[in-house]
């Protein structure tokens, strides 16, 4: 029988650790009262500015506006939309819009995405190009590419016709007539739209891909072709595979942001002609600012808010994968075999059917000019892959080689050609504009259309974009430093929750704000003050920089900072000593993407100002356009100078950005 005296003691849980902690500390958590603190400001801006509005925005949809007076009418606005025509035009041109951009932005973007992965020299260079479009202000996209459809004084009709490519496109049905009229005819302004929408998109689903390539196991290559395995086996059986996550969480982000779009096709055709382009957003907007219907306009946006929900939900559950072992095979345990192969197939007959219901007269176009690009790309490789099969592995890299060049060729030069357009015709001359002499060069070089632009107010749009842009800039990075420490290190109850909203907040799209915060900021007194893009700006960056610097702070090992905790420095002098300098690649960061999404942002500052002297530069360039009286040239002009301070910030910070972002993917 074993002496009892000679047992070792039970181990018991830290007893002394327990007993100091009060009984608050046991209930919100040992760090509740320094938590209360570091989140109190983010909580205090997310409840107000997101949260409250959504909630605030449901009780106004059960309102109507009646003279001066606003009754309640309960769900009459809801029913309404049941036979609101111009709703379900809305609806349809969303959907349409959303459906034919993604494929395309996933089709060419991989395909981008494969050519750079396999280059051996000028990958860092060709996909820096390749991301202006993504950088560039949406108001420089929208009226570059206004100017170069424009039928009298664009050059998209006269290199076609030169080329012989338009007729041809007329001769196969693509388009109508020739010359086409891009953006006033029905027909082709949606297409004309969604084209837009895909040469902005393109480098951000070519960025997120060539990543996902890079983090696929090279060994699993090496194996396959030991094994005989063909480059589209290889593709088909370890490239989509293992870039499967990443698509999903990619195209279901891209799907929130491009359904929920207003700026880029406000901008371009506001609607038109007739409602051939006017998504649901612009309905709302119709109806709540135009019609000052703000019930109805917000029963608009949230009759919508189930679809867009499902997305988030499933959006934010791929995001948080990463952060729990073995998630990432839960939605596969719950399907068979054969249901998992036949899912994808399920889907895309779906859609496709879908698509043909909701726009016949553009699913052949689409599957046709797609089919080619697949077509080229398929051909290439087979024949690469036969020539290496014959042992022929000269002539196969000749071929491979080739056809890369040219495809980067084409790729390059859709890219570059628009924003050439935009930088040539800002040195124009009027003149020169209107003769349509020399049209791809200045003749002579001026720099009449930059003095024409700072006689007018366009100095104090700039001021304003500046001063904005600072002010809440400043107020997300604060804000987000310390939330998203508090989320990374300190324990208190209700910490995983508060992740999780930050996270839905931050993929909640801006159509669902921008009626309660117009109801908020005109309650305040704050309607045409610069105070009110402030205040509602942090809507969209504070809940992306909190997210983002959560995964960074996770990365920084903890012992440092209970280092300095022993030596005597307290949590928020370790925070600002040792944690803050080495998260400075991940706050350069996020001072970079909310500097500029909030000097590109377009919606708010459009509905809250409407006072030139308030004006921030998307909208100030909007209003100089008055009816048909387009000035191309000092609009380029504005493009230009609009554009010069973004691309300056992203070439300098490149660097941080990659390892800032790199580390907040990661672990957020």
């Amino acid at each position: 029988m074993t002496d009892l005296r000679t047992r070792p003691a039970p181990a018991r849980p830290a007893p002394s650790r327990s007993s100091s902690l009060t009984s608050s500390q046991r209930l919100l958590g040992r760090d509740w009262r320094l938590a209360v603190v570091f989140v109190g400001p983010t909580l205090l801006l997310v409840t107000g500015l997101i949260l409250f509005p959504i909630v605030s925005s449901i009780l106004t949809s059960a309102t109507e506006r009646h003279g001066a007076e606003t009754v309640f009418v309960g769900l009459d606005n809801y029913t309404a939309l049941i036979d609101d025509a111009v709703f379900h035009k809305g609806v349809l041109n969303s959907f349409v819009f959303t459906a034919y951009a993604e494929i395309f932005k996933v089709t060419l973007g991989l395909i981008a995405a494969l050519m750079l992965h396999h280059m051996r020299r000028g990958r860092a260079i060709v996909a820096g190009v390749i991301l202006l479009p993504w950088v560039v202000p949406t108001v420089v996209t929208a009226f570059t590419w206004r100017s170069l459809f424009d039928p009298i004084f664009g050059s998209v009709n006269v290199l076609l016709t030169d080329s012989g490519i338009g007729p041809f496109l007329a001769t196969v049905g693509l388009v109508d007539r020739w010359p086409a009229e891009w953006l006033s005819d029905p027909a082709l302004a949606m297409p004309a739209v969604i084209l837009v929408n895909v040469w902005k998109g393109i480098p951000f689903f070519t960025v997120t891909f060539l990543a996902g390539l890079k983090a696929i196991d090279g060994g699993l290559y090496e194996a396959a072709i030991v094994d005989g395995a063909s480059p589209w086996q290889r593709f088909v059986h370890i490239t989509l595979p293992g870039l499967r996550n990443i698509m999903i969480v990619t195209v279901l982000l891209s799907s929130i942001w491009t359904f929920n779009n207003f700026d880029l096709i406000w901008l371009m055709t506001q609607g038109g002609p007739g409602d051939a382009t006017a998504p649901y957003v612009m309905v709302a907007y119709s109806k709540a600012i135009q019609q000052l219907q703000l019930g109805a306009g917000a029963a608009v946006t949230l009759v919508m808010l189930p679809i867009i929900g499902v997305l988030v939900v499933i959006l934010v559950r791929m995001m948080r994968r990463s952060d729990q072992p073995g998630a990432s095979d839960l939605g596969r345990r719950r399907l068979t075999p054969a249901q998992r192969r036949a899912l994808p197939w399920v889907i895309v007959v779906g859609s496709i059917l879908v698509l043909v219901w909701a726009s016949p007269h553009i699913v052949w176009k689409a599957a046709l000019v797609l089919g080619v690009f697949v077509v080229l790309a398929a051909a290439v490789g087979r024949v690469v892959s036969v020539l290496a099969a014959r042992g022929n592995r000269l002539a196969a890299r000749l071929v491979g080689g080739t056809g890369t060049g040219i495809a980067l060729v084409g790729l390059l030069g859709f890219v570059l050609a628009p924003l050439y357009w935009m930088t040539v015709t800002a040195f124009k001359s009027d003149n020169q504009i209107v003769a349509r002499t020399d049209d791809l060069w200045p003749t002579p070089w001026t720099t009449e259309q930059f003095t024409n632009l700072f006689t007018g107010t366009f100095g104090t749009w700039y001021v304003n974009t500046i001063l904005v842009s600072l002010a809440s800039t400043v107020i997300a990075l604060v804000c987000a430093a310390l939330a998203g420490y508090a989320l990374a290190r300190l324990r208190f109850r209700g910490s995983e929750s508060f992740t999780v909203t930050i996270l839905l907040t931050y993929v909640m799209p801006g159509a669902l704000l921008f009626i309660p915060l117009y109801q908020m900021m005109s309650g305040i007194g704050l309607n045409d003050s610069l105070w009110s893009l402030v205040l509602a700006y942090p809507t969209f960056t504070l809940p992306f920089a909190t997210w983002l610097l959560v995964g960074y702070f996770k990365s920084i090992p903890a012992d440092l900072e209970e280092a300095a905790l022993v030596d005597g420095c307290t949590r928020f002098g370790a925070f600002l000593r040792i944690v803050l300098p080495l998260a400075k690649p991940g706050l350069l960061a996020v001072a970079l993407f909310t500097l500029t999404n909030a000097w590109n942002e377009f919606l708010f500052a459009f509905v809250f100002i409407t006072k030139d002297d308030y004006k921030t530069l998307p909208v100030g360039m909007q209003s100089m356009i008055f009816g048909d009286v387009v000035p191309q040239g000092q609009l380029a002009a504005a493009s230009l100078l609009i554009s010069i301070p973004v691309v300056i910030m992203y070439g300098f910070g490149q660097r941080f950005l990659t390892e800032g972002l790199t580390a907040g993917a990661v672990k957020g």
